[in-house]
């Protein structure tokens, strides 16, 4: 019997994405946003339907009230199906280079992403001053 990965199960033009939308790193504040049948190939991150399914999900779900109030402007590749986890349970701290997306018009799958990716969803301005001190955790 034969089996597949989860990664190549869907095709790229019907790929699950769990988006992880951070509110706070040092509180480690995050909540899970999952997209299904997301074309990757067609679709950017500037792309008006993914970033209006983010901002509907959390002006319109009561889960995300307290999320409303900050910045979302930067997408971050947390992890790819199959591929190894970061220790830092917020976000990925390596990979800065090629992992955030800040080509608004290039295609999703031009990132590497596949079904089954988990993105980070995220202010730019506190990530950095996250990355100075990312030991510090404010509620131990």
């Amino acid at each position: 019997m034969e089996t597949s990965l989860t990664s190549t199960a869907n095709p790229p033009t019907s790929a699950t994405l769990t988006i992880r939308i951070i509110k706070n790193f040092e509180y480690r504040t995050v909540k899970n946003l999952v997209l299904q049948n997301v074309n990757l190939e067609s679709t950017t991150f500037n792309g008006i339907s993914l970033i209006m399914n983010f901002f509907k999900a959390i002006n319109s779900t009561p889960g995300f009230k307290p999320f409303r109030s900050v910045n979302y402007d930067t997408l971050k590749v947390y992890t790819k199906a199959h591929g190894t986890k970061s220790q830092n349970l917020v976000i990925n701290l390596e990979h800065d280079d090629d992992w955030i997306m800040n080509n608004d018009q290039a295609t999703l799958i031009s990132y590497g992403l596949e079904n089954e990716t988990e993105l980070s969803f995220f202010d730019l301005a506190a990530y950095q001053i996250y990355k100075t001190h990312p030991d510090v955790i404010k509620w131990d």
